[in-house]
């Protein structure tokens, strides 16, 4: 859906001078900056996003994940790289058909929607649709199922200003999804509400995108969110994308001392399955037929809910519902709690 490869971004007068020099010699974001007076937004970056992911783009302030989102649209002309999206090279496009993309492709729901304050709900969700030259009957409907979409139905006639931030975002996704874009780049949407109001419309955006089967770029400083909603995350730095993968994979192997900094707080318990970390089936002394069978991709956090209240054994079973490894209580309390150097080892194996 969409391709990115070798693409760069320095602003400033003496960009070409700082983009070669910069090849050639490895230059810092420091030293660019320096020498001739450019920043560096993005370093050579390069990845795909498959159609129906969620890919997160997260990194902290300045790391350069927003001037590389405006560039999937084109909102930034690269200093160097090629763009694939959809399948069309976007740097070649016209101004005319830089527009019908935008408008009919590719949706963006920014971290401050900047509705119109004289217009209504349901008519700042219209306009996008009354550009593309539709009827005023079927923008209107459109914009009604797009609004019971993202739950506002009943506040279609209310001004912007009468609403809470949560609700005002919804009406910016609405605003995103009334074209039906392939393509939805989501640039810190929710990362100035509240953490009770921003856990709900991450809940809602993931089972939206699901549902109308929508590829998602989605920028966020927050790892919690990332691992919460992206298949894969990609991580930023001075511009350049230092690891990208799986969320699993960039808490158990990060790739530097920067992304181990981003993850050492966190629970690693949400990422360890059950078949990570089973016993063999033959280590087992006789498992009774009563004990709960469970699958090797369970979450251990979901097995350890299972096993309150209960010493009996958990039974991990095969695609062919055979027996293939068990856990106690205390295996799963060593993967919560490790008390020895070899319990670690043996996780790690």
């Amino acid at each position: 859906m969409v391709s990115v490869r070798g693409l760069w971004k320095i602003f400033g007068e003496r960009e070409a001078e700082a983009l070669e020099a910069t090849r050639r010699e490895g230059l810092s974001k420091e030293a660019i900056l320096e020498r001739y007076g450019c920043v560096l937004g993005v370093a050579d970056a390069s990845f795909d996003v498959r159609r129906g992911e969620v890919f997160c783009v997260m990194g902290l302030s300045g790391s350069g994940k927003s001037t590389l989102l405006r560039h999937l649209n084109r909102l930034i002309q690269p200093s160097a790289g090629s763009i694939s999206v959809l399948g069309d090279d976007i740097l070649t496009l016209g101004e005319a058909e830089l527009r019908q993309l935008r408008a009919t492709r590719i949706g963006m729901v920014f971290q401050h929607m900047a509705l119109m304050p004289h217009w209504s709900v349901r008519e700042n969700v219209m306009f996008p649709l009354q550009v593309q030259g539709l009827t005023k009957a079927e923008t209107w409907r459109i914009a009604q199922r797009t609004l019971s979409m993202v739950e506002l139905g009943g506040f279609e006639d209310h001004a912007p200003d009468q609403l809470s931030g949560g609700m005002k975002q919804r009406v910016g996704l609405a605003r995103a999804l009334a074209s039906d874009p392939a393509i939805l780049l989501m640039d810190e949407p929710f990362s100035a509400l509240d953490p009770l109001i921003r856990r709900q419309l991450q809940a809602l955006f993931l089972e939206l995108s699901k549902r109308l089967h929508k590829t998602a770029i989605f920028i966020t400083h927050d790892l919690d969110e990332a691992i919460r909603i992206g298949d894969r995350i990609a991580i930023m730095k001075n511009g350049e994308i230092v690891q990208s993968g799986p969320a699993q994979e960039i808490v158990f192997r990060p790739a530097d001392g920067y992304v181990a900094e981003f993850v050492k707080d966190l629970s690693r318990v949400k990422f360890v399955t059950v078949g990570d970390v089973m016993r063999p089936i033959e280590a087992a002394a006789g498992l009774p037929a009563t004990a709960r069978r469970l699958p090797p991709s369970t979450p251990v956090e979901e097995a350890v809910r299972l096993m309150i209240g209960s010493d009996a054994p958990l039974v991990v079973i095969d695609d062919a519902r055979r027996d293939v490894g068990f856990l106690t209580k205390d295996d799963l309390l060593e993967v919560i709690a490790p008390p020895a150097e070899e319990t670690r080892d043996r996780r790690s194996a």
